[in-house]
């Protein structure tokens, strides 16, 4: 049900030099692969990891529940190096 984002200090960003996407932090740079760049672009703070799950084996016709847990083992990897973070829900 988490619902993640790139944190304010993050931006995913396409370097036209290098021809690659690359996750833009301070003093740090990360070159993901093209699954996970799928996956990140997914990551809009709107979308459950579940939803995210779910629109990626619609559109490979391939096991939900693979997809979950590769996706969800992927995120926790990227939110431990504080490239992703979880929405807060506004309240005002």
């Amino acid at each position: 049900a988490s619902r993640l984002k790139l944190p304010w200090h993050a931006r995913l960003k396409f370097d036209e030099t290098r021809q690659v996407w690359v996750i833009l932090a301070p003093e740090r740079v990360l070159a993901p692969d093209e699954i996970a760049v799928e996956v990140l672009q997914l990551c809009d703070g709107l979308r459950s990891v579940g939803e995210i799950a779910d629109q990626l084996a619609a559109k490979y016709a391939a096991d939900r529940d693979t997809i979950l847990t590769d996706v969800i083992g992927m995120l926790q990897d990227l939110a431990d190096k504080a490239f992703l973070t979880e929405a807060r829900e506004r309240t005002s």
